[in-house]
């Protein structure tokens, strides 16, 4: 069973002096896999190969990161139940915890992990910043679920000038989005916390602790953050992110694999893939198990679990989809260049969906779009 790494305890406001700095919360590695039986899952046996036909070969090994979020679901899910350890067969599952995406980019640039769940911005800067040489886009996880939740004296984005408000990491996802909504609500900010909203990327854990003693005024958090800040806390939603997007879809977690493994054995990415949409199958098909199944990897992975009114609150604000809604891509980039947190860059080739819509096309499912921005 998966371990957290233990970390040194600080006084939140000590942590709040110290949150600016991008923090790396690895909080655990180990190697993961199960069958699809209850009562065998803490210590799965090995698994038969899965023969796939993408070409290349099977790794021996897949290092798969995610986050402990409700919005990374699919991986949770797809671990516990077996649906990624059946269709990989012999190739071993390692798994990386990370806190936001930045970090697991730095690990996937390193080499340390071969893909991961991970949000849309950190996506584009790992593209951009190797000239598209790092990784692809392979397939959506999530769209939805996260949120601006405020201090409840706070009705509007005019009530914020002047307020502290925290966000995951730094050039996250949720922390563009912050910076480009408070920019159209003509609220200036920097990366360095100053302007007229001052910008705290924390931690998410410490930034809850921080909001309940009165040390922030509000924070842009995914799930399951943004539903315990309102029912831990004592927060109210401000702003769902959905309303911003039209029918309210918006990738929140993509899946991304460094593109030399994508190329030396997309036999594998397709077996991870076949996982996936048969994870995301099941997941809409019983959500009330998968919910159970994602508070006890929660607990697995960071040693706490949540209530379950707070695992059912979040859940209504997302949408388990293999779909990386990849229109909202672009201007997710946009809004990054203009809050200043990354440089203009073209994406084109950034997705690379063919093994995704091969799997579906098998399954009798419509494929997904690319927006233009896929495998030339």
């Amino acid at each position: 069973m998966p371990t957290a790494r233990p970390q040194r305890r600080r006084s939140p406001r000590n942590a709040l002096a110290l949150a600016i700095v991008p923090l790396l919360a690895v909080i655990s590695a180990c190697g993961y896999g199960s069958d699809n039986d209850d009562d065998k899952k803490a210590d799965p046996p090995a698994a038969q190969a899965s023969g796939g036909s993408g070409g290349g070969t099977s790794a021996s090994e897949l290092r798969l990161g995610f986050f402990a979020n409700v919005t990374h679901a699919t991986p949770l899910v797809g671990l516990k139940e077996g649906f990624y350890a059946k269709e990989l067969g012999a190739t071993k599952i390692t798994t990386t915890v990370y806190n936001a995406g930045p970090s697991a980019i730095e690990a996937l640039k390193a080499g340390s992990i071969d893909a991961t769940y991970i949000g849309p911005n950190p996506s584009i800067s790992g593209f951009t910043s190797t000239n598209g040489e790092l990784l692809r886009v392979v397939a959506g996880a999530t769209s939805g679920g996260a949120s601006l939740v405020v201090k409840p004296g706070i009705n509007s984005a005019a009530d914020l000038k002047g307020k502290k408000i925290a966000t995951p990491q730094l050039a996250n996802t949720q922390d563009v989005a912050a910076r480009a909504w408070l920019a159209s609500q003509g609220l200036k900010t920097d990366i360095k916390g100053g302007g007229d909203v001052s910008i705290v990327p924390t931690e998410n854990a410490l930034t809850l602790n921080l909001f309940k003693s009165g040390e922030l005024d509000g924070a842009w958090l995914p799930e399951p953050w943004a539903t315990r800040l309102v029912q831990e806390a004592g927060a109210k939603v401000l702003l769902d992110e959905r309303t911003l997007w039209p029918e309210g879809k918006f990738v929140t977690t993509n899946l991304i694999v460094r593109k030399d493994f994508l190329e030396k054995h997309p036999d594998t990415i397709e077996a991870l893939l076949k996982g996936q949409v048969a994870t995301t199958d099941w997941i809409n098909a019983n959500p009330d198990k998968a919910k159970v199944d994602v508070n006890d990897q929660l607990t697995a992975f960071t040693q706490k679990g949540l209530p379950p009114a707070v695992v059912d609150g979040a859940w209504q604000n997302l949408e388990i989809t293999n779909d990386p809604v990849a229109s909202s891509l672009l201007k997710s980039k946009d809004d990054a260049v203009a809050a200043g947190v990354t440089k203009d860059a073209d994406i084109n080739g950034i997705y690379d969906l063919t093994i995704l819509n091969k799997v579906l096309q098998a399954a009798g499912k419509p494929t997904v779009d690319d927006a233009g921005l896929g495998k030339k």
